[in-house]
């Protein structure tokens, strides 16, 4: 069997291993600033979608942020035992939804300014460089 010629600058130029561990790093950076509140930053991400979406379908829900729905029913059940949201049937057929619950709602408003200074924080890592080209890139690789 033939080896890859594969070399070890071929994995550093790599587009999604780079991507992924830049994400790793981002999410630990947002997680930092979130731990004191008993929240990570997919917690805070699932209350933002709870908050907008509030009535749409979990199945909904999880297509508008390609997160698998198994994934984002876990992140929602963790927080309905943590007392922030509270999953419901819809008021037709057999379709689950979500709302924040008052605790729920209040963290978030309190938990908003903290991601704000994160997300501040990191476009200062791009000095020099256009925050919004890097995030137009983003959202053009992340269309399936």
């Amino acid at each position: 069997m033939a080896k890859s010629m594969a070399t070890e600058d071929d994995f550093s130029r790599c587009l999604l291993l780079n991507t992924i561990k830049a994400a790793r790093s981002l999410s630990r950076r947002y997680d930092a600033r979130l731990k004191p509140y008993g929240v990570t930053v997919a917690q805070f991400t699932v209350m933002m979608l709870v908050r907008h979406n509030e009535g749409k379908a979990i199945n909904a829900i999880a297509k508008r942020i390609a997160m698998e729905r198994t994934t984002l029913t876990r992140n929602i059940d963790l927080l309905a035992r943590k007392g922030l949201v509270v999953k419901e049937f819809a008021e037709k057929g057999n379709v689950k939804t979500c709302r924040l619950t008052d605790t729920g709602d209040a963290l978030l408003d309190e938990l908003i300014p903290v991601w704000h200074a994160a997300r501040q924080e990191l476009q200062t890592l791009l000095t020099g460089r256009d925050p919004d080209e890097y995030l137009a890139i983003l959202q053009t690789l992340s269309k399936g």
